[in-house]
């Protein structure tokens, strides 16, 4: 079983904890802001489910029905679950509300205190284990993962603070003035969680459209291209983009003396060249002789010869 498979199984345990724990003490305490992170965690786990489906399938190698691979898996997968936690957002909104309308008792705030820094403490470790094999395996289901682990964070130390000055101020001035802060804690909560669901729509979003590789990546395999001796230029660069994946393609400009062996060695070393500082690429290289009478501009303006002058 490979690391993204191990993180991303690790993230669906650590998140079944959390979920049952919050839930009972959500519904013991009474507290709507406990039982809005019991589904944000719940949320949470969805997303591990998701992410431990993409991750396993989306290294399927290509079969006959799907030539590139099964890298939008994760792309699709991060869109799902961006959809879901938006919706959670809007639900957490509605509920605290009616909290705040008709405000209730909390109870065994103690407890709750507890499970929320826990909970923090606990999606930081995972969160951190999360992002590190993400960047390493260029895995968005796993950074997508991460994300919202890492908004777990916060909400629930968010929450351990407003539920600590509510226990203060019914310890000091013995009252429930401040129950208030339960809800509006969750309302808050909600807002950071639609926020979240909103960049992981738009980050998956990009992937699933084809866009190209980074700028830095594009000049990095402009710069290979045109390190070797033998080609004269270079045209119609095309790069996309499916998980860890890096799909790229171009046409080489040799001189049209050189024979059809040599020109495919050295197309075969610029693709290992390439593959050396972009791992996980699949290359497609075009050959053509130059005939010193190319109208094409970005020919032109890749050319070594003074016929771009």
């Amino acid at each position: 079983m490979n690391e993204k498979i191990r993180t991303a199984r690790l993230s669906v345990y650590s998140n079944s904890f959390l979920v049952v724990s919050k839930l009972i003490i959500g519904f013991l305490s009474g507290s709507v802001s406990v039982i809005s992170e019991a589904v944000h965690s719940g949320l949470d786990l969805f997303a591990s489910f998701i992410a431990y489906y993409s991750v396993k399938n989306s290294s399927l190698p290509a079969d006959d029905e799907h030539k590139f691979g099964h890298g939008k898996i994760e792309s699709l997968s991060g869109f799902t679950e961006g959809i879901l936690i938006i919706f959670a957002g809007l639900w957490i909104v509605f509920e605290s509300i009616k909290k705040l309308i008709k405000p209730t008792d909390i109870d065994k705030i103690g407890l709750a205190i507890i499970v929320m820094f826990l909970s923090s403490l606990i999606n930081f470790v995972i969160a951190r284990k999360l992002f590190k094999v993400s960047i390493k395996n260029n895995s968005i289901a796993l950074k997508a993962d991460a994300m919202h682990l890492m908004i777990d964070v916060y909400t629930s130390l968010g929450v351990m603070f407003s539920l600590f000055i509510i226990w203060l101020m019914e310890f000091l001035f013995k009252g429930k003035h401040f129950h208030f802060l339960d809800p509006l804690c969750a309302i808050i909560i909600s807002f950071i969680i639609i926020k979240t669901g909103y960049k992981l729509i738009k980050e998956s979003t990009v992937e699933l459209i084809d866009t190209s590789l980074d700028a830095k990546e594009i000049e990095t395999i402009k710069k290979i291209i045109l390190s070797n001796d033998l080609i004269l230029s270079f045209k119609n660069l095309k790069t996309r983009k499916s998980a860890n994946v890096k799909f790229i393609e171009f046409d080489v400009i040799f001189d049209e003396k050189l024979s059809l062996k040599d020109a495919h060695r050295e197309a075969d070393n610029i693709s290992a060249k390439i593959r050396e500082d972009l791992m996980d690429s699949q290359i497609i290289i075009h050959m053509e002789p130059c005939t010193k009478q190319c109208n094409d501009k970005e020919c032109l303006d890749n050319c070594k010869l003074d016929i771009k002058k």
